[in-house]
């Protein structure tokens, strides 16, 4: 059936995304200060204020040790938000999907194009923190340029979780569950703010397999001057992740349309 076929790629998503961009200029400084402000403020008052009290964790500085685990947070926060709530409104309160499949396009181009965008604006907010960094100074190794890719990657990942969420909600107050029950508790386990090796055997599996972990490992090496080591396997992770998550939200959301 053509509800379960893979996503169709194809350049007709090139007009759908620079309609949200050129919408998202009108607004561009509240939303990026919006984004970066939280996982900044995290950054700093942590990094500097617990890090008074724990000044080395796993033999680095506790707020270099942070800077990874907050450059990908914030990454997941930015993907997040804008494929739950602006993709929603587009989707379901403003029916811009609606007018849009009114034109020569297919509902994959849509989609496609929400997910690059909510990928395009979680990265903004990755190298934002990774800016922020430098600047003060936490981490000035070449290797931070290497982040770069890990924040694409886990914009990517995030922005489809998230689409797969959109496709199912009936309205906004659905995502507090998605942020409660999912987002916040990977948050905790996944490195951000402390090792994994601190949890239980039990957890910390539990916790390795998640995508925001795999980011982690992915980008804390590389704020420490060093490539990851192993590369491999949180790499399949994290495109695992995307991959299956992207499969998902495209037949949910044909699922929803159809219906």
């Amino acid at each position: 059936m053509r509800r379960y076929a893979p996503p169709a790629f194809s350049l007709r998503f090139v007009p759908v995304y620079r309609r949200n961009l050129l919408v998202w200029r009108k607004l561009a400084l509240a939303s990026v200060v919006g984004n970066v402000a939280d996982p900044l403020i995290t950054l700093v008052a942590f990094g500097y204020g617990l890090g008074r009290l724990l000044e080395v964790v796993e033999g680095v500085p506790y707020i270099v040790f942070l800077a990874a685990g907050s450059m990908c947070m914030s990454t997941t926060m930015s993907a997040s938000f804008e494929a739950l709530y602006s993709a929603f409104s587009r989707m379901h309160v403003q029916r811009t999907w609606d007018s849009l499949l009114n034109a020569p396009l297919e509902l994959d181009d849509v989609v496609i194009a929400e997910w690059l965008w909510a990928a395009t604006k979680a990265a903004f907010s990755g190298v934002a923190i990774i800016a922020v960094v430098w600047a003060l100074g936490i981490s000035r190794e070449a290797t931070l340029l290497l982040a770069l890719p890990v924040v694409a990657l886990t914009g990517l990942c995030f922005g489809a979780i998230g689409l797969c969420v959109t496709a199912v909600a009936r309205g906004y107050d659905f995502f507090t569950f998605y942020f409660t029950l999912v987002v916040t508790p990977m948050i905790f386990l996944s490195g951000v703010y402390y090792p994994m090796s601190a949890l239980p055997d039990w957890l910390a599996a539990v916790a390795g397999v998640l995508p925001l972990a795999a980011a982690v490992e992915l980008a804390r090496p590389l704020v420490l001057g060093r490539l990851p080591d192993p590369l491999l396997a949180p790499l399949l992770t994290l495109l695992a992740y995307t991959g299956g998550a992207l499969y998902l939200a495209m037949v949910l959301t044909r699922r929803r349309f159809v219906a």
